[in-house]
């Protein structure tokens, strides 16, 4: 039995000779290349917005879906007027316009439903429309309110950047 273990042994050591086998990462190695992957993660969100920046810096152009229109439905006016006050107040929100009342129909627990509403126009980073959507959930009256996303194609370029200026890449929220 040695002879035969030998001789498999024999054959891995002609195939990976003693200098290719030895060199091994030390458990420190390890550690640096986990380290320097795990600080790459927790930097990606401010990586990603410098690079979007300097693509739009050197090119000239605008990233598409760099930016995000949000819509919401809002009940009334007062209410309309809170959550647009609150987002820029935190400054998840460059801008906020309150569409005028409309008229909405709508399925609602299997029935037709005839409202007006208030509609707010926002105007953010893509990268906040999560935050941005879990926030107003938190403090919209309805159950189930209507908060869609459209990423911005394409549009004027100093517009975008003021937009980059009011909205900071994480929310600011007050004490």
């Amino acid at each position: 039995m040695a002879f035969i273990h030998s001789g498999k042994m024999d054959w891995w050591y002609q195939r990976c000779p003693k200098d290719s086998t030895s060199h091994t990462v030390s458990r420190p190695g390890y550690m640096l290349i986990v380290g320097g992957l795990l600080l790459m993660l927790a930097l990606y969100p401010v990586l990603k917005t410098l690079s979007i920046q300097l693509h739009s810096a050197l090119t000239g152009s605008y990233v598409a879906g760099h930016h995000s229109v949000i819509l919401i439905n809002c009940p009334n006016e007062q209410v309309a007027k809170d959550i647009g006050r609150s987002l820029m107040e935190k400054r998840m929100a460059a801008c906020v316009n309150i569409l005028p009342r409309t008229a909405t129909m709508y399925y609602w627990k299997g029935e037709i439903q005839d409202a007006t509403e208030i509609l707010l126009l926002v105007r953010t980073r893509t990268s906040m429309v999560q935050s941005l959507t879990e926030y107003v959930r938190s403090i919209h009256p309805y159950e189930n309110p209507e908060l869609l996303s459209f990423p911005v194609e394409d549009g004027s370029l100093d517009y975008m950047a003021w937009i980059d200026e009011a909205v900071p890449d994480s929310p600011y929220i007050p004490t």
